[in-house]
């Protein structure tokens, strides 16, 4: 969908339809205000009448308002206005896009960008406005027989700001959006698809054709290079699955050449049986959903590139399928990762670990600025946190606090959980350097442990997804997320590096005559 940014008076729009907030009891916005003033308290009587009375989820469509320029206008129930925050503004949002696509709105401008949350700036509104717009729109239907296709779909959505002062910023943040929705489409597009379909293989080619379309550098390792390395980790995942095991490098080069890159790690697992140690058959197919951290570390380096930041991110992305077989691990294997510890396998359902491990100790060869890893890791943080907050762990507090605020600015809220030594305590093995488990006490904690136990060389941070990266029942599906949260994270990144630049040249001796 093409959004665009306005400043002007809302009676005064040509348009198919005019979008403005009411909130209870029948308290108008302020865009709506303008809207009653032209057409004469129209408006007014229309709510004294009881027409609407501005809860939130309502709305109310109307035809050629006297004074109005535009064919129609949608008010949008907002509920009561102490309690509007940025959940109900984002459902407002989504609520008005919704109308419109569904009642053959080619075009829209929306004013409910103008209405004042607490802490949001014009940028903050005007970018979750898009993203949450194709949100809305998003459809998963590639693999129907017959698509349902609405009649008229909304094509155009223009964003209302008060000030025309406001346009550049506002601007800025509509490209910005566009660029995060896009990941998160990316993200999205590739998670629903079945296992069948999104194997290592196709990972690794969505990574070719991203590269190709971003002009970014890929390369792909397949199971003789792994073995060479030594990634005896990770191939202990592959060995019961006939799919190929691809382990993926993507690098965006928007900084200098010398500058460190930022190093995102992605659990991939396309499929998860459990291997040896079977899931129950009940909601086994979600585990289609289980690549979910690569998905989102391609789709955050894709947001990146179309924002051109001024920076270097590498996206790694370890892609495998985890199955019973006549080869499969067995619980009780010892096996000896890229980094030389070795690992007793006491559960093969803990295999995301194993998988990443081995990454982590790739990226050392980066020498990273710091390295953040994506990953449906434990059941235990849908257990603590439920599906509001993604579970992030760290060896640096900095780096957690800054992508603790990304996701506070992203509205893709994080959660921090301790790292403490005592919990290595639980990875503690008879046989080997470590066991791949911890038992059931702090579940998500220990996965973490052992991670840190690979991350050693660089600032590092854990992102556990399991709660967050998609939903079940009859709104099965991709999130998208944490791409609003790694992309906020990259965003500020480089707002700081560029802060930094502009700072160091005014700094510079002045050059003598």
């Amino acid at each position: 969908m093409e959004f665009s940014i306005k400043s002007g008076s809302p009676e005064k729009q040509r348009t198919a339809c005019v979008v403005v907030g009411v909130f209870e009891t029948r308290k108008m916005s302020p865009a709506c205000q303008r809207l009653d003033e032209a057409a004469d308290g129209f408006l007014t009587e229309l709510l004294r009448r009881g027409d609407m009375d501005g809860k939130a989820g309502s709305t109310l469509l109307l035809h050629k308002v006297p004074g109005i320029a535009a064919e129609r206008v949608l008010l949008v129930g907002l509920g009561k206005e102490r309690d509007f925050h940025e959940n109900e503004y984002r459902a407002a949002v989504a609520l008005a896009v919704r109308t419109l696509n569904e009642t053959g709105s080619l075009e829209g401008v929306c004013y409910l960008t103008e209405l004042p949350l607490k802490k949001r700036d014009i940028a903050w509104r005007i970018r979750q406005a898009v993203m949450a717009a194709e949100e809305t729109l998003y459809r998963f239907d590639r693999l129907k027989s017959k698509q349902d296709a609405v009649r008229r779909p909304l094509r155009k959505l223009i964003l209302g700001v008060a000030e025309r002062a406001e346009l550049p910023v506002a601007e800025q943040a509509r490209r910005e959006g566009e660029a995060i929705a896009a990941g998160m489409g990316f993200m999205k597009n590739l998670a629903n698809l079945p296992g069948n379909l999104c194997t290592p293989t196709h990972l690794a080619d969505e990574a070719r054709a991203l590269a190709k379309e971003l002009n970014l550098e890929v390369e792909v390792l397949g199971r003789a290079e792994m073995e060479q390395l030594g990634m005896n980790a990770l191939l202990a995942v592959a060995k019961g699955s006939h799919q190929p095991p691809q382990f993926i490098i993507l690098k965006y080069a928007g900084g200098a050449p010398d500058e460190k890159p930022i190093v995102l790690v992605g659990k991939g697992i396309t499929f998860d049986t459990g291997g040896i140690s079977l899931k129950p058959a009940a909601e086994m197919d979600e585990m289609k959903f289980d690549m979910s951290g690569a998905a989102s570390v391609l789709a955050a380096l894709k947001a990146a590139a179309l924002m051109k930041l001024p920076l270097n991110v590498i996206a790694v992305a370890p892609a495998v399928e985890n199955m019973p077989g006549g080869g499969a691990t067995r619980p009780g294997d010892v096996v000896t990762s890229l980094s030389g510890q070795t690992i007793e396998i006491l559960n093969t359902d803990a295999e995301g670990r194993l998988i990443l491990c081995d990454a982590l100790t790739y990226v050392e060869r980066f020498e990273p600025a710091c390295v953040v890893d994506v990953a449906t890791l434990t059941g235990a943080c849908v257990i603590a946190l439920g599906h509001v907050a993604s579970g992030l762990l760290a060896n640096d507090n900095a780096l957690a606090h800054e992508l603790l605020a990304a996701g506070e600015a992203a509205w893709d809220r994080a959660w921090q959980l301790p790292l403490f030594a005592d919990y290595q305590e639980q990875l503690k093995s008879n046989f080997a350097d470590m066991a791949n488990i911890g038992g059931r006490p702090a579940g998500t904690i220990t996965a973490a442990a052992f991670l840190s136990r690979f991350a050693k060389q660089y600032d590092w941070a854990h992102l556990d997804i399991a709660g967050t990266a998609y939903k079940s029942g009859k709104e099965k599906g991709s999130t998208g997320r944490p791409v609003p949260l790694l992309a906020h994270f990259l965003l500020e990144r480089a707002r700081r590096a560029q802060a930094a630049q502009k700072s160091a040249r005014a700094r510079r001796p002045a050059a003598q005559p």
